[in-house]
């Protein structure tokens, strides 16, 4: 998560006090009524399905919990919603969204359960990025009102963008926990050895996180020319998000990847401004 953002709790569904205090809400909260609640629909499953996969339970019980959600969203999209589901299956209908989209988020988060990540190949790592992050994206864009391919494309490159900053954000943290998403390629062709969560928390990894840089780079280079195609109110969110995020990264590139690595954020008065600016400006 970014930097807490303002909110209303008055005037919050329970969605939204889900998504509150990220940069997503901030995001998000400038939208018109049900494109708002939509999206933190979507936000209140991503998380809920999220916090199934990083809980300590044991690994089976987990998996149980995520195949449950599997035949939630089939009784969803046969018409048949549990009670908590009504607010998501209202917001799939009226925006026609795929369930297939749904389960590939549900898939990604698994892959944190089936075993611990521990500096996957590039192969896995940019499965592992379409399925927690691009899918969000080709759920999103249906809301935002995109057209199909240049929705797709968006959710493509930007998805991957976020979520390598992620990744590049979080190196330490996820070590803590025992977890590694810098990919195997990248660690050993920069001399990390051996690929542990210990080893990488100590290392100095600049070399290991500049190919990594270099394509998060490109993937938000793309999502701004896409996104030039369109009105503002079209893109207003997810271009929020694309500043956020870059702004991120730069200071992350600034910072540097040696020990120790301070944790990067983005203060409040920049996301306001991001805010203020981006509705407008």
């Amino acid at each position: 998560m970014l930097d807490p953002s303002m909110s209303n709790p008055a005037a919050e569904t329970n969605s939204e006090r889900v998504a509150s205090g990220s940069s997503f809400y901030a995001a998000m909260r400038i939208l018109p009524r049900a494109q708002r609640d939509g999206m933190f629909e979507i936000y209140s499953f991503c998380r809920q399905v999220d916090d199934i996969a990083d809980a300590d339970g044991p690994r089976d019980g987990r998996q149980a919990a995520l195949q449950q959600w599997r035949n939630d969203l089939d009784d969803v999209y046969a018409g048949l919603p549990p009670a908590r589901l009504q607010p998501l299956a209202r917001t799939i209908a009226e925006f026609s969204l795929d369930k297939a989209d749904f389960l590939a988020v549900i898939d990604g988060m698994e892959m944190d359960v089936v075993s611990t990540i521990v500096a996957p190949d590039l192969q896995t790592l940019d499965l592992y990025c379409d399925r927690v992050a691009s899918a969000v994206g080709r759920l999103s864009v249906k809301i935002f009102g995109m057209k199909h391919d240049d929705g797709i494309a968006l959710s493509h490159h930007l998805g991957r963008a976020l979520q390598l900053t992620n990744i590049l954000r979080d190196i330490d943290e996820d070590a803590d926990i025992g977890r590694v998403y810098l990919p195997r390629e990248t660690l050993t062709a920069s001399g990390v050895s051996p690929l542990t969560p210990e080893t990488i928390r100590a290392s100095r990894l600049d070399l290991a996180c500049a190919p990594l840089i270099a394509q998060a780079k490109e993937h938000f280079t793309v999502s701004n020319e896409i996104m030039k195609r369109y009105p503002r109110k079209v893109v207003i969110a997810p271009k929020i998000m694309a500043q956020a995020y870059g702004a991120i990264l730069d200071k992350l590139i600034a910072r540097g990847f040696g020990t120790p690595r301070p944790r990067v954020r983005v203060s409040k008065l920049r996301l306001i401004a991001l805010l203020v600016w981006n509705k407008y400006f």
